[in-house]
């Protein structure tokens, strides 16, 4: 059967079937999703213009909430789900490649890891990566969460965690939800406050990462330590 005889809900799906998924433009993607579209709109008129309210970017489409999905004209309660179902399926098998990689030899392996979790937030998040001696990744925990602006540290937690897992360094980091990878005076302060404290203990502080949803700042790279 030609792909441009069957209704045009159908089409992404056949399209799929006999070229492959890659084939597919992200409006189809996502008209897969929604289903079936309504009786004045196709699924992939309705995913054009879904993905036009966030100029074409899946990570802004992430951010979106039920109720903001919902305010589209053909998306109800269980598409909306389905949506964001989809796109946290997404997010967490970034996470899950990230984690293969054992070993952080670079400030780009951190941000790999710690993107999936945090760049797309819209508060700020504190998480530690504790490494042995070769690098290779021990654990990571969120330490503390806070507002827009910012959130507090504790760093007896910090130290409590890596004593505990006989961690030799560390790299610590945080968002940015307003896009701006710059440090703060806080930021800078708190650097030197973990880097001074774990220099007593003989655990190194390797990096200090700012993360926001499209890029990153290492301070290990920025000489900042």
């Amino acid at each position: 059967m030609n792909i441009k005889s069957l209704a045009e809900d159908d089409r992404p799906r056949e399209k799929l079937l006999i070229k492959g998924k890659n084939s597919l433009s992200d409006a189809e993607l996502l008209a897969i999703i929604i289903g079936s579209g309504s009786k004045k709109e196709s699924s992939i008129h309705l995913s054009q213009r879904i993905l036009s309210s966030v100029n074409g970017n899946w990570n802004e489409l992430a951010k979106l909430s039920i109720k903001d999905l919902c305010k589209f004209n053909g998306i109800g309660k269980v598409k909306a789900i389905e949506i964001i179902t989809s796109l946290e399926i997404g997010r967490r098998k970034s996470l899950q490649e990230a984690l293969k990689k054992e070993k952080i030899s670079s400030s780009k392996d951190a941000f790999k890891l710690l993107h999936p979790i945090i760049g797309d937030n819209m508060i700020e998040e504190f998480w530690v990566v504790f490494l042995n001696q070769s690098h290779t990744i021990l654990h990571k925990e969120k330490i503390s969460q806070g507002g827009i602006t910012g959130t507090v540290v504790d760093m007896r937690l910090i130290f409590k965690q890596a004593l505990e897992l006989n961690a030799v360094s560390l790299i610590i980091s945080h968002n940015h939800p307003s896009g701006n990878t710059q440090p703060s005076k806080a930021d800078l302060q708190l650097t030197q406050e973990i880097r001074d404290g774990g220099n007593l203990l003989n655990i190194k502080l390797i990096d200090h990462l700012i993360i926001t949803q499209s890029s990153y700042l290492s301070f290990a790279d920025e000489g900042l330590l």
